[in-house]
């Protein structure tokens, strides 16, 4: 059985084919292209090694190609966590950080692990992933001409610049408009995630944003427990030790995608004061003496725990369901 680690980068890929009987490696640096994709599955069979199990580390966007081409290409793919392998790297005791490194060790940790394969998305939610990045990004450029606005509304402004600046801003609010249209017409065209969202919109404290975002997610990604989903956003604690006589507090591990994170915030602070499970939490950890910070914290990783509960049970949110005292 061979394995093949790939460290991800925006202009190339850096591979390595593990021999899982012999554990010999061959290493192969390709552009981060289809035609470098194509010679790599070249070099593969001249290897004889024309179905390895692929091993790779989610690098933002630069990994999609790759995988995608390789998955309709009949090979198998997982996607490893990068904590896990950072965790994984020390335990090996490598201490060498560099692309063909990353690419040994990502193979050597699937010939030794086994991890699942990854199943690619829909692609109504990979429409959706993208049409999600594009109008956060979009609604980033409103906020920035409203915040121009507001500084020359401050100071004398010649006519022409601040009419520009108000026809920027009418035709940005004009795109998110269609971009929304676009959302929910994904949405609604399929009847998986129409489902998700109306779950998700049915939990005190989930708004527009949140529960396209979590359909997204959910739709995207097939999480086994709620407090899977919490480790994938960064939301667990991590505790913070060294020797015998260093003890920090425990803290947020931010492991994984940080816009998520940051989606999450407010909702939970909303979700504090109209939400009876997250309320109930929130007492009771400032009640034992908890930070505020801490609570919320708690009260995010509280609320991905109600989206994966409601979408994997396929019911709707019951506010008197086992609220603990």
């Amino acid at each position: 059985m061979f394995y093949l680690g790939i460290d991800v980068s925006k202009a190339k890929l850096d591979c390595a084919l593990r021999n899982a009987d012999s554990g010999k490696v061959k290493t192969k640096v390709i552009p981060n292209t289809a035609e470098g994709f194509r010679k790599l599955l070249d070099w593969l069979k001249k290897n004889d090694a024309p179905s390895p199990h692929i091993i790779m580390e989610p690098t933002g966007v630069y990994h999609e190609l790759a995988a995608f081409f390789f998955v309709d290409a009949g090979l198998t793919i997982s996607l490893v966590n990068p904590v896990q392998l950072r965790q994984y790297a020390g335990g090996i005791n490598v201490k060498t950080k560099t692309d063909k490194m990353d690419s040994q060790v990502l193979a050597r940790f699937g010939a030794e692990q086994k991890p699942a394969p990854w199943e690619p998305p829909s692609a109504a939610a990979r429409t959706l992933k993208a049409l999600l990045a594009r109008r956060d990004a979009v609604a980033d450029d409103l906020l920035r001409e409203k915040n121009r606005q507001e500084k020359l509304e401050a100071t004398e402004t010649p006519q022409l610049v601040t009419e520009s600046v108000e026809g920027s801003i009418k035709f940005i609010e004009a795109e998110l408009k269609r971009l929304q249209k676009c959302i929910d017409d994904v949405i609604d065209n399929d009847p998986d995630m129409r489902g998700k969202k109306e779950l998700l919109n049915s939990i005190p404290g989930v708004g527009e944003r949140v529960s396209n975002h979590m359909t997204c997610l959910l739709a995207g990604r097939d999480f086994k427990s709620g407090e899977q989903l919490a480790a994938y956003l960064g939301l667990i604690p991590v505790s913070w030790e060294s020797g015998t006589s260093v003890r920090g507090q425990p803290r947020m591990s931010k492991a994984g995608p940080a816009h998520l994170r940051k989606l999450l915030y407010m909702p939970a602070i909303v979700a504090v004061k109209r939400n009876p499970h997250i309320k109930a939490l929130y007492e009771r950890l400032l009640g034992r003496g908890k930070s505020k910070m801490s609570a919320i914290g708690a009260a995010m990783r509280k609320l991905a725990h109600l989206c994966f509960g409601v979408v994997k049970t396929g019911r709707a949110y019951d506010e008197h369901f086992a609220i603990q005292p």
